[in-house]
């Protein structure tokens, strides 16, 4: 996938365009659904409430505070089921599994009973696919968009670069549907590997 991306042309977008296109777009695909890749193992999310209270080494509060999107995440999910639209994540996970990682899948299990299709798979399912590079982070919406989003050193969001290419955005589509098909269903990933850990001890993603 990474030297699809290479070889495509496509524009750069700021952190707060990306967003504000990304709602808009996501909400209007009406075919192929929306498939997302997560591969990296830290992010950085200021302005998450539950992932500063556990930045902020809160633990109880962080969980707390996903909990509390259940009834949001419900009537996305509705929504989505009204327009027939299906949003399929996939997440690759190294062990041991990073701090932000413990907290990313809590709120991925949430989704995944809710609104989404979560799906994880180990860095040994990912490898094959990275002769050219780690995969990135890719997200397709619908027939011709791609998106590779990208992040700063510190793991925040720094933008996105959109592809408009229906070739392209198939070939991304297929590469995380392989993946997806590989993958566990986050529920049964999360009660064996993740239910029992201790709260992290370190507040650093």
């Amino acid at each position: 996938m990474r030297e699809l991306l290479d070889r495509s042309s496509g524009e750069r977008l700021g952190p707060a365009e990306y967003r504000a296109e990304f709602l808009e777009r996501f909400w209007a695909i009406t075919r192929h659904d929306f498939w997302k890749l997560e591969r990296q193992q830290t992010f950085a999310e200021p302005g998450d409430r539950s992932w500063e209270a556990f930045r902020a080494g809160d633990w109880d509060r962080a969980l707390r505070l996903i909990e509390a999107r259940r009834e949001a995440l419900l009537a996305e999910g509705r929504r989505m089921a009204g327009l027939g639209l299906t949003s399929y994540r996939v997440r690759v996970v190294a062990r041991p599994v990073t701090a932000y990682l413990q907290w990313e899948l809590q709120l991925l299990r949430l989704l995944g009973e809710c609104s989404d299709s979560v799906r994880v798979i180990g860095v040994e399912a990912a490898e094959p696919f990275e002769d050219a590079g780690v995969l990135p982070e890719v997200v397709t919406l619908g027939d011709d968009l791609t998106y590779e989003v990208l992040y700063d050193d510190n793991g925040e969001l720094s933008g996105a670069t959109r592809f408009a290419d229906p070739a392209l955005t198939t070939r991304c589509r297929e590469l995380i549907q392989r993946l997806y098909k590989a993958g566990e269903d986050i529920g049964g990933f999360f009660a064996r590997e993740v239910a029992h850990l201790s709260p992290p001890q370190s507040v650093h993603p």
